[in-house]
C-alpha cells in the first residue's frame, strides 16, 4: 500500500510537511517540550549538536550526550499539535519516503515530555516534579482514533464517569511502565499520578476571568485512589502523547514541573529553576 501524496505530504526537499525533517535526522530517544524557546535550554545539556531545524512552532535539535543520540522538539501547546508532531515523527522512521510504503520492520521511539503543569492537590507543592502515570483525554482526540481502554485505565474511566456526567466517556491512557520504573529507580524524587489533559488553558481547566465555565469542579476527583494512584494535575498535551505513542507502538512518559497549585492559588516564583532542574534529571537519565 502506497500512501497518497495528499495524506503523506513530502516537501520538495524530501522533508516531512510540518517538521521539515528528513529520515535519519531524528534519534530514537525524543524529548518533547511545548515552548520552542525551551529547546535550546535542553540542548545546552548535550555534548554535540548535529541538526537544528525550525518551522512554525516546531523547533528540532538532534545531538548526543555521553554518546547517546537525543532529539529535542517543540510541539507547541495542545493535543492538536501533538497529533501533527507524533504522526510525522513516526512517519520519519516507519514509512519509506521514496516508495511511500510502510516499512516491514518498524522502529520504536521513546518519548520524554518535559512540560509545566498545575496540581489539583494541596499536598503537592509548587516547584515539585511529577510523573504522569496516566492521562485523561478531556479533548476527545482518542475518539478520532477509536481508542478503547482496558485494565486499570478502564477502571479509572468508570470511576471518574460516576463523579459527573460531563466526565463520562473521557478516555484514560497509561504511560509506558518501563519508562516510569527506570526514572523512579534512579533515586529521583517525583510525585506520581493521573494527569487531566485539557483542550484549553482557561475554561477547560476551570480558570475564570471574564467568561464563565461549565466544567465540573476538579476538586471532586480528589478522593479517587487506585492503590496510591490519584488524580493529581492539569495540563494540555500528555493524553495525546500517550494515545499516539500507544497506538503507534512507541513508549512515552510525561514529566511535569508543577508551577501552580490550583487548590491553594499559588504560582511559582522560581519557575525557570524548577524547569531547569527537571531538564537536568531527564537528560541525565536518558544519557546514563
Amino acid at each position: 500500500m502506497s500512501f497518497k501524496s495528499s495524506e503523506f505530504i513530502i516537501n520538495q526537499d524530501g522533508s516531512i510537511y510540518h517538521l521539515l525533517l528528513k529520515p535519519g535526522e531524528i534519534a530514537n530517544n525524543i524529548i518533547t517540550v511545548g515552548d520552542s524557546n525551551r529547546v535550546d535550554r535542553v540542548a545546552n545539556h548535550l555534548d554535540k549538536i548535529e541538526i537544528t531545524r525550525q518551522n512554525r512552532e516546531f523547533k528540532t535539535v538532534t545531538g548526543s550526550k555521553n554518546g547517546r543520540r537525543i532529539t529535542i522538539i517543540s510541539t507547541g501547546i495542545g493535543t492538536d499539535n501533538i497529533d501533527i508532531v507524533f504522526n510525522e515523527l513516526d512517519a520519519l522512521v516507519n514509512i519509506d519516503f521514496p516508495t511511500r510504503e510502510l516499512k516491514q520492520k518498524l522502529t520504536q521511539l521513546s518519548f520524554y515530555r518535559i512540560g509545566t503543569s498545575g496540581t489539583l492537590r494541596a499536598d503537592i507543592p509548587v516547584d515539585s516534579h511529577l510523573i504522569s502515570v496516566g492521562a485523561m483525554d478531556m479533548g476527545n482526540l482518542s475518539d478520532y482514533y477509536g481508542y478503547e481502554s482496558e485494565g486499570l485505565a478502564k477502571t479509572i474511566e468508570e470511576a471518574i464517569g460516576k463523579i459527573d456526567e460531563r466526565l463520562k466517556s473521557k478516555a484514560v491512557i497509561m504511560a509506558d511502565q518501563s519508562l516510569v520504573r527506570s526514572m523512579t529507580q534512579k533515586g529521583h524524587k517525583f510525585f506520581k499520578g493521573i494527569t487531566v489533559t485539557a483542550p484549553g488553558f482557561y475554561a477547560p481547566q476551570r480558570r475564570v476571568l471574564r467568561l464563565k465555565t461549565t466544567m465540573p469542579d476538579f476538586a471532586l476527583l480528589q478522593h479517587l485512589d487506585w492503590e496510591g494512584i490519584k488524580i493529581t494535575n492539569l495540563e494540555m498535551e500528555t493524553a495525546g502523547i500517550y494515545l499516539l505513542s500507544k497506538l503507534l507502538g512507541h513508549r512515552a512518559i510525561s514529566f511535569n514541573a508543577i508551577l501552580a497549585n490550583r487548590m491553594t492559588g499559588e504560582f511559582s516564583t522560581q519557575s525557570q529553576v524548577t524547569i531547569d532542574s527537571l531538564i537536568e534529571k531527564v537528560v541525565g537519565q536518558i544519557a546514563s
